[in-house]
């Protein structure tokens, strides 16, 4: 059956060609045949199933059903669901059952969306490569010796290999759009603020946001609508009205930027550069405005975004201390044993140094020197990017610099992996959204895609133009 759209679900559904039994099964057993891509961490094959046994009766009695019944969903393991494990892919969280759900989680359920299970990812967050993972890492599905991406890449290759339809994952610094392209799907990191971070665990809070894998932009628009909007459990969460997503939307001709800055750093594959300018060119071809634009501070990008989400994670991960939930470890004499053996035990390579990286900005003496001048350097770069968007509807630029790494041949080299985020940080740090599009494969059959970038609160805008491109 393969269905690759929620419309053709839910058409099959009425028609009763298919039941929603059917639909989970299916699903289950695409996970089955990918276990060595090492994607799921738990799968909700009961609850699942039990879940779709209800929909499958009220579709019989003719009962009305959420807009996204027929929706199979997996969720990041940094999103945490009632009464299930929860860990980040930390030692550190071994053992952790959530009382509650996050609040976007919540919100798919009660639309009739099913759950179908936690993906694997970069512990907390923090990787470009699901490498830093307490489970292993996750394989691409287009070649398994290379990365799918991180963090979010079980999430990414759960959509490649058709486990579920939509995927949520988290989006700190590029971690939803890096694997997509990785992965050869979209994946959207909506505005700041858009969509509630209650119930995800923080890594960096000025940054994250909860982002949609899938396989179309419709679906993405779809399942955005839904999970939007204000909650009382997240000040930071928007109080904008959420418009309704449609499908239908054209964009007749757009206006597009592009920093030649980006398109000629030496770090960018020759192979991606070459990917970009067709994309460019098509824009120009379909009667759509290209603008060349300087950009001035991309060498502060990377350096501005480690320093702030360091800080943050300093910060935030000092929670974790084996005092009130997770792993504490048994080979402690006194409270300050506890505290330092829980961590050295518990927390992981990467993120030990982003701890420490983020302490010491925030220590006195350097505070001022790191943390401030980031703040500052961040205005900056917002201001830069706010006056490019009053130019045009859309920046468009590479998702990474290269094309998936193999498994391990960059373990020894973080600064090197830091560096591959130097395109996608740059949403996070202004809040505004963007979309990684699939935009087809190199002759090795590796997945190309690019980057889109829109005013705040423009996502349904942003996913019109994604499905015009």
């Amino acid at each position: 059956m393969n269905p690759k759209s929620l419309e053709e679900i839910q058409s099959k559904l009425q028609k009763a060609e298919i039941t929603v039994v059917e639909l989970v099964n299916e699903y289950l057993s695409a996970i089955e045949k990918s276990k060595a891509l090492n994607i799921y961490v738990e799968v909700y094959r009961d609850e699942a199933l039990s879940l779709a046994h209800e929909m499958d009766q009220k579709l019989q009695k003719g009962d009305p059903l959420g807009a996204l019944y027929g929706c199979i969903v997996s969720v990041k393991d940094i999103i945490v669901l009632k009464n299930k494990q929860t860990t980040a892919a930390s030692k550190i969280l071994e053992g952790y059952t959530s009382p509650f759900s996050a609040t976007a989680i919540q919100k798919l359920l009660d639309e009739d969306a099913i759950i179908i299970g936690r993906t694997n990812c970069d512990e907390f967050g923090m990787g470009s490569a699901n490498e830093n993972s307490i489970y292993g890492p996750t394989k691409n599905g287009a070649d398994p010796s290379r990365t799918p991406g991180g963090s979010s890449g079980g999430a990414a290759v759960s959509v490649q290999m058709n486990t579920c339809l939509i995927a949520l994952g988290s989006d700190t610094g590029g971690s939803v759009r890096q694997p997509a392209t990785f992965c050869g799907i979209y994946g959207l990191k909506p505005s700041y603020g858009r969509i509630s971070r209650y119930g995800l665990i923080a890594y960096a809070s000025s940054f994250d946001q909860i982002g949609i894998l899938g396989h179309n932009s419709d679906d993405i628009g779809s399942v955005l609508e839904k999970i939007s909007g204000k909650d009382k459990m997240d000040a930071t969460s928007s109080s904008k009205p959420v418009n309704s997503y449609n499908p239908g939307e054209v964009i007749t001709k757009p206006s597009v930027a592009y920093f030649p800055q980006m398109i000629n750093h030496s770090k960018l594959g020759s192979e991606i550069k070459q990917n970009i300018l067709q994309k460019i060119e098509d824009i120009r071809e379909i009667g759509g405005i290209v603008k060349e634009i300087d950009f001035q501070y991309l060498d502060f990008l990377v350096p501005t975004y480690y320093v702030l989400t360091t800080a943050e994670a300093s910060t935030n991960l000092s929670r974790f201390d084996g005092v009130r939930y997770g792993y504490r470890s048994p080979n402690s004499e006194t409270l300050e044993d506890m505290y330092v053996n829980t961590r050295t035990e518990g927390f992981g390579k990467e993120v030990k140094r982003r701890i420490m990286l983020g302490t010491y900005v925030l220590s006195e003496g350097y505070f001022d020197a790191y943390f401030t001048k980031a703040q500052k350097v961040r205005r900056l770069i917002k201001e830069e990017i706010d006056k490019v968007l009053e130019q045009v509807d859309f920046i468009i630029l590479p998702t990474s610099t290269g094309l998936p790494w193999q498994i391990g041949s960059l373990s020894g080299d973080p600064v090197a992996v830091y560096l591959s985020d130097v395109y996608t940080v740059l949403a996070n740090l202004t809040g505004l959204p963007a979309i990684s599009i699939p935009t087809g494969t190199n002759p090795e059959g590796i997945p190309l895609g690019i980057q889109i970038i829109t005013k705040k609160y423009d996502e349904n805008k942003l996913l019109a133009f994604a499905k015009c491109l």
